[in-house]
């Protein structure tokens, strides 16, 4: 029995010590390695099953083939042209001050660079959604919806009605949710949809077995397009709380209405996401590809990241924007755990002389990432950042613009999980226009925040100072 019981012993130990291995060779970001590796030392049994679960990093075997897709393939020809087309220097000098961020977004996420768009911005769900709902009832060809979470609640079942009634009479109407941010939703709610006629699939379904390999990659992007003509991006969920506000408060976030060419960048990026859930390769461009009758000159790049992809391409363009910043950087974000990159072009933007100002949630949805965003607040006041704390309910809000001219809106929080495990998608809106709107913005958030001054952090508590500290430890592992 003494026998068995130390083979025993040894296959653990000798799985534990296989496992710190394979962390420490990933060569990922040595935060995440570190408490990995710590964690398995501390607590192997729970250690090795949340590594199991959460940790493992499959960036680099990529969830599926990508170039199986031709659009992709004219989409590789198109971005290659762009940058051709770059260094031969065709390029709008109203612009012409981000060449090195258009081409970084060609080269590492195939973003193509659009012209022509027309841009409304929505900072509450009530008048976004309405503007939706409207937009959905005029469709005549095409409903394409992809959500991180879609709620049975009051906008749910809206939504849901009018999608029903469109397939009824004809529209073709698809709809992904998430499956893990969806986790609630009812099997009737989806069926009432796919009655109707409504295709609907999950995004990468998380059922033991299978969960080791799928719980800690999820599709954060919020999607809507009608008829190839008409697309929403942004932060908001389909849940009541973006209109009603929850036990935190009312909810704040952004939303993009947008007409013109970057419509159909935004229609690649669903039907791709759309033939890895459901095999389906759709190619009628009649159909889904309308021709651009918006005239007026936005230029705009839509850019994802994901782990489909070798490039973590919105970290990278956040990263050149904040580098590049001769003035000013403006920051929302409800999640704020960056990885050293992100936090060093911070700190060493505004120790360089520029105006560098953050604004976190006062109050969160999430206790451990709240109190680990907070944990960088004193780095971030030593470095002379200025940062604010939203107390007028929860700014759920993803936005940053830099020196009046270049905004960036979207799902992607200012967060390693963002970063590197969420499929995520960003609008990047080089216009002064649409900037100065997101800035003014920006400032009427600001004037119901609090400003933290360094003599003030310095004297919280050490029971808040213990409980940054030690969420920050275990933030890699969420």
């Amino acid at each position: 029995m003494a026998n068995f019981t130390q083979i025993i012993l040894a296959i653990y130990f000798i799985t534990v010590l296989f496992t710190i291995i394979m962390v420490i060779h990933e060569k990922r970001d040595p935060s995440k390695t570190s408490t990995w590796v710590l964690l398995i030392i501390s607590l192997p049994v729970l250690g090795l099953i949340l590594y199991v679960i959460f940790g493992q990093n499959r960036r680099k075997e990529k969830i599926f083939n990508r170039k199986e897709i031709q659009d992709l393939k004219q989409i590789d020809y198109l971005s290659q042209q762009q940058v051709i087309n770059l260094k031969k220097g065709q390029l709008n000098s109203k612009i012409s001050n981000h060449i090195s961020i258009i081409t970084l977004l060609l080269n590492n996420s195939k973003a193509l660079l659009t012209d022509f768009n027309s841009v409304s911005i929505f900072f509450n769900g009530k008048p976004a959604f309405d503007s939706i709902i409207e937009e959905l009832n005029r469709a005549t060809n095409s409903i394409h919806i992809e959500f991180y979470i879609i709620n049975d609640d009051k906008i749910g079942n809206r939504i849901k009605e009018v999608l029903i009634a469109k397939a009824k009479t004809g529209v073709k109407v698809r709809v992904i949710f998430d499956d893990v941010g969806s986790w609630s939703l009812p099997k009737k709610y989806i069926n009432e949809l796919k009655n109707a006629g409504v295709e609907v699939y999950p995004f990468m379904k998380v059922r033991f077995p299978l969960l080791t390999s799928k719980a800690n990659y999820r599709n954060h992007r919020k999607i809507v397009l009608i008829d190839g003509r008409v697309a929403f991006l942004g932060g908001m969920n389909i849940a009541d709380r973006y209109i009603e506000g929850s036990k935190i408060g009312m909810w704040y976030d952004t939303m993009l209405r947008i007409e013109g060419e970057s419509v159909h960048s935004l229609q690649v990026i669903f039907l791709v996401d759309w033939y890895f859930v459901s095999g389906d390769l759709i190619s009628d461009r009649q159909r889904y590809f309308p021709e651009v009758v918006i005239d007026t000159y936005h230029p705009i790049q839509v850019a994802t990241s994901g782990p489909d992809s070798d490039w973590a391409s919105i970290m990278q363009a956040f990263f050149l924007a904040i580098t590049k910043a001769s003035q000013h950087v403006y920051i929302i974000t409800p999640y704020f755990i960056p990885n050293e990159s992100i936090l060093t072009a911070l700190k060493t933007a505004a120790l360089s002389g520029i105006d560098v100002q953050i604004i976190l949630p006062g109050i969160s949805d999430s206790t451990i990432v709240y109190w680990s965003s907070l944990s960088y607040v004193s780095e971030l006041l030593d470095a002379g950042i200025k940062v604010f704390l939203y107390r007028k309910g929860f700014n759920h809000s993803k936005l940053m613009m830099v020196d009046s001219s270049l905004a960036f809106a979207g799902s992607a929080n200012m967060d390693i999980r963002s970063f590197e495990d969420n499929f995520e998608v960003a609008a990047i809106m080089y216009d002064d226009q649409i900037t100065h709107l997101l800035e003014m913005s920006f400032i009427q958030f600001r004037e119901s925040s609090q400003e933290i001054s360094l003599e003030e952090w310095d004297k919280r508590s050490a029971g808040s100072s213990f409980k940054e500290a030690f969420a920050r430890l275990i933030s890699p592992l969420f």
